[in-house]
């Protein structure tokens, strides 16, 4: 037997939805690459954080209104920060690395054909996929928010947090707010998996997939920072993927954060849709 096929049949005994999805994890996060990109997600992070703290060594007094500025005051605003900066660039490239490799990367190593056979249906394994990407979404956005709390406490210490209204917060209700705010961020990035799960059943490719679903993102934001195109820019997903950052607001700002949360919902429903009728009938030679 193979090393595909051995792969394959290990999976295949787990047929129900549930271990077949506890497979997919393993198998995810088991990727060399995904692991190494997680250390990059958690390394961006410190970076920014060493960097605001080298600044505030060098200006010392220094203090701007916005959330970058606030980290040097309460480390738990790096959580905040460190989302805000990555979710434009490195969390929907992190996220287009999984996508590519849901069906094309299957596909491109000889197990889908396989993995296809009985008991496992179409319609599961495609669940099962936009599952897995659902959870690496949340992983990563956790690992970003949770690595800036304790680099930013390590480096600036934690207490009580000054909202952008200028009230005061607890820990307890700022850490709330910022797994809210990562809860947030996993739904946007989610939407965007299922980007990236359609274009996967496009191709054999996996790096084609990756690079297209990526460019879409990156597309995303173009037109959204483009002022001529602000009619459309409340149908583009990426619009207010950082209006998690209203949660730092007392009370907070709901409005746009459920507006969001409905245009990441319709993202997620008809491209998963349209990679299920693409996949049903796909032919599949590898």
């Amino acid at each position: 037997m193979s090393a595909p096929e051995a792969s394959v049949a290990v999976r295949q005994r787990r047929g129900s939805f549930g271990r077949l999805f506890v497979s997919e994890l393993q198998l995810v996060f088991g990727r060399r690459r995904n692991q190494v990109g997680l250390v990059v997600l958690l390394g961006l992070v410190t970076m920014l954080g060493v960097a605001l703290k080298v600044s505030q060594l060098r200006h010392p007094g220094a203090r701007g209104g916005d959330i970058i500025s606030a980290v040097a005051g309460n480390g738990i605003f790096l959580g905040f920060a460190g989302l805000t900066i990555e979710i434009a660039l490195f969390l929907p490239l992190a996220v287009s690395v999984l996508a590519g490799d849901a069906i094309a990367g299957e596909a491109n190593l000889g197990t889908l054909r396989y993995l296809l056979t009985s008991p496992v249906s179409r319609v599961r394994l495609l669940a099962v996929k936009a599952c897995a990407l659902g959870v690496g979404s949340l992983v990563g956005a956790l690992v970003v928010a949770l690595g800036g709390v304790l680099v930013g406490t390590a480096l600036f210490g934690a207490g009580p947090l000054i909202t952008l209204s200028g009230s005061r917060i607890g820990i307890g209700d700022g850490l709330l707010r910022l797994l809210l705010a990562v809860l947030y961020v996993t739904v946007g990035l989610a939407a965007l998996g299922m980007i990236g799960l359609f274009v996967s059943t496009l191709t054999e490719q996996p790096i084609a997939a990756t690079v297209a679903t990526a460019m879409v993102s990156t597309l995303l934001w173009i037109l959204d920072a483009v002022p001529q195109l602000d009619w459309l820019h409340p149908w583009l997903l990426v619009d207010r993927w950082s209006a998690f950052i209203d949660l730092l607001r007392d009370p907070i700002f709901t409005d746009r954060m459920v507006t969001g949360l409905w245009v990441d919902l319709a993202y997620g429903v008809v491209f998963f849709g349209a990679a299920w009728l693409r996949f049903r009938n796909k032919n599949i030679t590898s």
